[in-house]
């Protein structure tokens, strides 16, 4: 594409060299730089493009974009000057695959928890009804019903338009993305034209990034005010951020609420272990996912539903047949009748409403065995939070490794132990092995009793000192669970 069409809507602050000359590919990684390739230099968390200008110009780079020209000057490079690297990166990129959003309805969800499931529901709802649509999210990316492999929350913008632009010659006439507060801060959405934005909750994550609840409330508000006023943004009231969430924004607001009035609202009539029947707006339906928490994000997305025009009736009555997403609250009964359920609650807040869906459906005549860890080289503040969760609401409360990574498993532990009231000392126990401590909970475990093994959920891998060994927690709760049954 030409360098001049590939700058449209691009605030340029200066241009030196030729403006028409050909572009084969955008990058921002010198590495992978190829000949007549633009480099997009951004200033990055970790390193600054900056410096790489004369690698990628030595690799071929034909078009250098920057926010700081450098001193230096060849004849047959052409330099952009622009005011926000990472921006323009994002408006050069939808040019190059043609707008791709300006041809599907792009929904982008975003929230501390329940991004992934929610966006997931929307994709198979969409899809089922029969409306082609793409899924971008943590656990896979798909284009309509093929599946490509998905490597960060929200992938960097080039990738995410290349999907989009594919999905748009598959035919797909939506597309349903999870949106990370990483992925706003670091403007990996900029130049997106989003249909609506769909906010599920906040609490405490990801400070180790934002340094305060402030700025990552910021983070996540920043998505609706970019909205435009064709789009629609869908609050969660019972949240109480979730009015702040819509207080700038130009789009449509509209709310969905369980527990207060709200324009989409839901109501759970029954909870069980083997779903719920719930009632959206007036009617009732089962489903087969289960909890409170379920019940929101099936609120949500039958909100986006609706603003989206599809037919209600048929909507609940194909949502009541949607299943759990992988690694959210999945659910076996082993043979000794120990019920295990798996959730990738990686949270405090996370973890305290899947504890207390549990708490709603059992009888309290079972014991409660809570496995949980926090992941290295992340949010400090939450780990006391969580061991906190597990002691005051578990039976049997069992601390072990999550994905250490780079971080001392046993320091991990020992942050999380600060948070356990006095109290609650004899209800814990600490096994660093997370397959030692899933088998400890089976060989406590009777019959009827219900083992948690929280924050994984999905993965299956477990990252220490930079290798990710094969760990599935479902997997192996099956194999320990038939190893004892023999």
């Amino acid at each position: 594409m030409k360098l001049n069409d590939l700058l449209y809507k691009v605030r340029i602050m200066n241009l030196l060299g030729s403006n028409t000359q050909e572009v084969n590919y955008l990058r921002f990684d010198s590495r992978k730089i190829k000949k007549g390739d633009a480099f997009i230099a951004m200033s990055g968390t970790q390193v600054d493009g900056h410096e790489f200008i004369d690698t990628a110009i030595e690799k071929g780079a034909a078009v250098i974009v920057c926010e700081i020209l450098p001193e230096e000057k060849l004849e047959q490079i052409t330099y952009v000057q622009v005011e926000n690297a990472a921006i323009a990166l994002g408006k050069m990129a939808a040019n190059f695959f043609h707008n791709p959003t300006d041809n599907l309805k792009l929904i982008g969800v975003t929230g501390t928890n329940g991004k992934t499931t929610t966006a997931t529901l929307l994709y198979e709802l969409s899809e089922k009804m029969g409306y082609p649509a793409a899924l971008i999210s943590t656990i896979n990316i798909k284009i309509h019903q093929t599946e490509i492999p998905s490597t960060h929350t929200t992938p960097d913008i080039v990738e995410i338009n290349s999907i989009l632009a594919e999905a748009v010659e598959s035919g797909c006439e939506y597309a349903f993305m999870e949106v990370s507060s990483h992925g706003i801060h670091q403007h990996r959405i900029a130049g997106l034209n989003f249909a609506g934005g769909a906010f599920t909750n906040i609490s405490h994550d990801h400070l180790d990034y934002h340094k305060t609840f402030k700025n990552y409330i910021e983070a996540k508000k920043k998505f609706f005010d970019d909205l435009n006023k064709k789009a629609f943004a869908l609050i969660n009231l019972d949240d109480k951020n979730g009015l702040v969430m819509a207080q700038n924004t130009k789009a449509k607001k509209v709310s969905f609420a369980l527990k207060t009035d709200a324009d989409y609202k839901g109501k759970v009539l029954e909870n069980q272990f083997q779903g719920m029947l719930l009632n959206f707006n007036g009617t009732e339906f089962w489903t087969a996912l289960v909890g409170t928490f379920n019940a929101s994000n099936l609120l949500l997305v039958y909100g986006v539903s609706q603003e989206l025009g599809w037919d209600k009736e048929e909507v609940l009555q194909t949502l009541s047949e949607l299943t759990n997403v992988e690694g959210r609250f999945e659910t076996f009964t082993s043979k000794e009748g120990i019920v295990t359920i798996v959730d990738y609650a990686h949270t405090p807040d996370a973890l305290e409403n899947v504890v207390s869906t549990i708490q709603n459906i059992r009888t309290k005549n079972e014991k409660l065995f809570v496995i949980v860890g926090c992941g290295g080289d992340r949010d400090k503040t939450k780990r006391p939070e969580m061991a906190k969760v597990a002691t005051t609401q578990a039976d049997q409360a069992i601390l072990t490794s999550d994905n250490p990574r780079t971080e001392d498993p046993e320091a991990i532990l020992k942050d999380m132990e600060e948070g356990i009231p006095p109290q609650y000392y004899n209800k814990y126990l600490k096994i660093t092995d997370r397959k030692e401590a899933i088998k400890t909970a089976f060989k406590l475990a009777s019959k009827e009793d219900i083992i948690l093994i929280a924050g994984k959920g999905h993965e299956n891998y477990q990252e220490i000192n930079g290798i990710k060994y094969p760990f599935d927690d479902m997997e192996i709760a099956i194999e320990i669970a038939n190893q004892l049954n023999k």
